[in-house]
């Protein structure tokens, strides 16, 4: 490709990960991020299966991601006295690999090196694609000309507004919120969970997670003080702990707030720019998104490689990925209904199914036949 100025949008996952492929096949990527350093904290994010793992071990990040690994948090279901109603264990949702997604976002940072250009504080505003390129306009008002353009800027993808259309033609809700912040260190220990009907509220590891039936909710994504009071409102009467963590949301510097979604685009690419990890294919959680946003930068950045038809780079791309992506995508559809099940009826055979080891087993093993299902090309091979 005699073109090799690569913008991505995005720092939290598919777009670092890109950028250092990227960068080992000759390109010149830029990766633009709205926030102005690197994102911290964050919920736990878990890698499962052979397929996440060889794309991690030929990245040259698994070992140190194994440094860093939680160990992965067992779950325990209890009722509002406390008494324990269902315990799952720690690979149940932590997969093979779990970290902190602020530690691997830190790590696919350090490991592009002085290769990838970052420009943090900015974002994409408006960009014109001509022929040969594509002239961009940042938010800052600087402009810039890049020959392929990139979104891996999440589910509320600003490149894929601007390409594709507005959100609503592409991110479906699911019915759920689920939101998540930090807690003092009297709320250190093991996470243990409790329900309601439709609801859920979780502490341990000094994080908090809750998740809430919903229908969609009229808000601010900026207003940070507006979703609190959504929280607050959603969870009110509720009882164990819950009056006890709600309190903490008055004093957390970070909140994240979302609803639980799945993001459908066809095709992911649209002349010289496309879509990577959320953007094309996510699922706020419960989906493998992580996995998939790695395994996704691996491929496209391997594809761009091969071929001086970026068109027909994209198209393999997306050919190779899309029934992956897909398959994967499919767990986020259900996690809000198995987190909060909308019915005391339904919490109830929730449990009951899941304390069985047999049928739990089961579910493992599928997650990570689920998470294998791809042929692989040795990018990193020819990239060496």
């Amino acid at each position: 490709m005699a073109g090799k100025r690569v913008l991505i949008s995005g720092a939290s996952v598919a777009g670092p990960a890109l950028a250092y492929w990227l960068a080992r096949h000759g390109f010149e990527p830029t990766v633009v991020e709205i926030a102005p350093a690197l994102r911290g904290g964050g919920a736990a994010v878990d890698f499962r299966g052979e397929t996440h793992l060889t794309v991690l071990e030929r990245m040259g990040v698994l070992d140190r991601l194994r440094e860093l690994q939680t160990g992965g948090s067992p779950m325990t279901f209890v009722d509002e006295r406390g008494r324990t109603l269902l315990h799952l264990p720690a690979d149940f949702a932590g997969g093979d690999v779990e970290v902190l997604r602020g530690d691997l976002a830190r790590v696919l940072y350090e490991h592009g090196g002085d290769d990838v250009e970052y420009v943090f504080g900015d974002s994409v505003a408006g960009l014109t694609e001509t022929p040969d390129c594509v002239d961009i306009t940042f938010s800052s008002g600087a402009r810039r000309t890049f020959d392929l353009v990139i979104g891996a800027d999440g589910i509320h993808s600003k490149v894929r507004a601007l390409v594709f259309g507005p959100e609503e033609r592409f991110v479906s809700h699911l019915g759920y919120y689920v939101a998540s912040w930090e807690l003092p260190a009297e709320f250190d220990g093991a996470p243990v969970s409790h329900n309601a009907p439709g609801k859920l509220v979780s502490f341990g590891d000094r994080g908090a997670f809750v998740v809430f039936k919903s229908p969609i909710l009229d808000y601010d994504r900026r207003d940070v003080a507006a979703q609190r009071r959504l929280l607050v409102e959603a969870f009110d009467g509720m009882g164990w702990e819950t009056p006890r963590l709600l309190a903490t949301l008055a004093h957390t510097s970070e909140l994240y707030f979302d609803s639980i979604s799945r993001v459908d685009v066809r095709p992911w690419s649209r002349g010289r720019v496309a879509l990577v990890g959320d953007a094309a294919c996510g699922a706020t959680i419960g989906g493998m998104g992580t996995g998939t946003a790695v395994v996704g930068a691996y491929v496209l950045a391997g594809e761009l490689a091969a071929d001086g038809d970026h068109e027909a780079a994209f198209r393999r791309y997306e050919d190779r990925m899309r029934d992956y992506a897909r398959r994967c995508q499919k767990g986020g559809d259900r996690t809000g209904r198995f987190l909060a099940p909308a019915s005391a009826l339904g919490l109830r055979a929730r449990n009951g199914l899941l304390g069985n080891r047999f049928l739990l087993a089961m579910m493992l093993k599928a997650g990570k036949d689920i998470t294998n299902k791809i042929d692989l090309p040795d990018y990193a091979r020819a990239a060496a």
